[in-house]
């Protein structure tokens, strides 16, 4: 028989069983897409780099000009780096990014200055016969590997700098080696200059700065931090460190006075210019420009260069 009170009470019984659970489920729900939206919202949030003693930071890909603070456009760069006879690009030398910022402004500036030459870290001064076949065409990729003996000198994955190089050879672009052979920093790293031999000797630069004090003092950071055994003796390291650097800013020097030149190099010889830049300036008087390639996510000082490229 039909109970009006009966059908109520399996009508409230039945949205018991069914609004309780939903409710919770919903409520369930909404805090977890609350917990993952904010998980989404920092995966994607952009690494920035951050400048050190300011409020100032940088996504990747930007310019940053480190006389004004900001950042400035690619073009823009291009036409600053025109005041300058010598550009100097820092890498890492395993960070593709690093190499792809060097071949973008390798392209853009030999567009502007056919005359363009590149100096490169790494190849030492004793291989230029080869760099120029190189240069000229004259050599295949695996010529050009096995004569300037890369694996055993450089050892880094060609492949990082094989766009770069390419580009060199197919526009014909003089190519200068700029370093000492690569035996002989490691001997005076463990024994001092004195130590060397004169065939050694004749290949360092005529004169060795070692009075620098901000180069000595950030030298000497990274040999307390990175000492290996055997390299007890700073003296020697940083001996070691400046023959090094004023052999190449030697090697800068000597290129012609009518042609802007490129230098690749690692950024700590280019880092606050006290490496290879002021040593090469000292020698020329040319007025040059730095730039630092730098990733996203970290700190850095504005001091390091004329110019900050932000990577990813």
């Amino acid at each position: 028989m039909y109970s009006p009170l009966k059908s109520r009470q399996t009508s409230q019984d039945t949205t018991k069983a069914f609004t309780a659970p939903d409710v919770r489920w919903l409520g369930c729900f909404f805090f977890v897409s609350i917990f993952l939206s904010i998980l989404w919202g920092c995966a994607v949030a952009p690494k920035k780099l951050l400048i050190e003693g300011t409020a100032l930071s940088f996504e990747a890909d930007a310019i940053i000009s480190t006389q004004t603070g900001k950042s400035i456009s690619f073009d823009a760069l291009i036409n600053d780096l025109s005041t300058a006879d010598v550009i100097y690009i820092g890498e890492k030398h395993t960070d593709p990014a690093h190499h792809a910022i060097q071949l973008k402004v390798i392209q853009r500036i030999f567009d502007k200055y056919p005359d363009t030459v590149v100096g490169m870290e790494m190849f030492d001064r004793t291989y230029q016969p080869i760099l120029d076949r190189w240069s000229a065409g004259k050599l295949d990729e695996q010529d050009f590997l096995e004569k300037v003996h890369w694996y055993a000198n450089w050892k880094f994955d060609f492949g990082l700098y094989r766009d770069i190089l390419r580009y060199i050879k197919d526009h014909h672009i003089q190519l200068i080696g700029l370093n000492l052979p690569f035996h002989i920093p490691p001997k005076i790293a463990v024994g001092g200059i004195e130590n060397l031999s004169k065939e050694d000797r004749k290949h360092l630069a005529e004169k060795i700065d070692t009075t620098n004090t901000r180069h000595r003092a950030y030298v000497e950071a990274i040999f307390k931090h990175h000492r290996l055994h055997g390299r007890e003796n700073f003296d020697y390291f940083y001996a070691a460190q400046c023959a090094w650097e004023d052999t190449m800013a030697e090697s800068v020097a000597r290129h012609p006075d009518h042609t802007k030149m490129i230098v690749l190099a690692g950024t700590g010889h280019i880092i606050r210019k006290f490496g290879i830049p002021d040593r090469a300036f000292r020698r020329t008087h040319k007025p040059f420009k730095t730039i630092y390639p730098a990733p996203a996510g970290g700190k850095i000082r504005l001091d390091v260069a004329d110019y900050i490229w932000v990577t990813p």
